[in-house]
């Protein structure tokens, strides 16, 4: 089929956050993932954010039906790396612009890959 959209299953988008806000509070952090789902029309399964200790960074996972939400912070580096991976109906980018206006960074860098893309010719 001529013109048609290569096909892809899904979005991956890596955002990289300088500056952010709530690096160090696992609790808000949750809801700030949970925000970012819904937002986008994803379906949580279950989250785990995990604290390092007072003053310390936090990781954590939304584990969704159509994939993850992962954060990594450093807060002794003003730095949160964050991995969107999502498939079907829900919509990376909006997960990706939420996080970004309540995480409130002051420079973002975003990465965004078109995973499984099928390229004609491509073994």
């Amino acid at each position: 089929m001529s013109g048609a959209a290569p096909f892809a299953p899904g979005v991956h988008i890596l955002l990289d956050l300088h500056g952010a806000v709530m690096l160090r509070d696992a609790r808000r952090m949750e809801a700030a993932l949970r925000g970012a789902a819904k937002a986008a029309g994803a379906t949580v399964l279950s989250c785990h954010l995990h604290g390092f200790g007072e003053g310390s960074g936090i990781t954590g996972v939304a584990l969704l039906a159509e994939s993850h939400i992962s954060i990594h912070t450093w807060p002794e580096r003003d730095y949160a790396a964050v991995d969107i991976f999502m498939c079907g109906k829900a919509d990376a980018r909006t997960a990706a612009e939420y996080l970004e206006k309540v995480l409130e960074p002051q420079r973002v860098e975003r990465t965004e890959v078109l995973r499984g893309q099928e390229v004609a010719g491509a073994v």
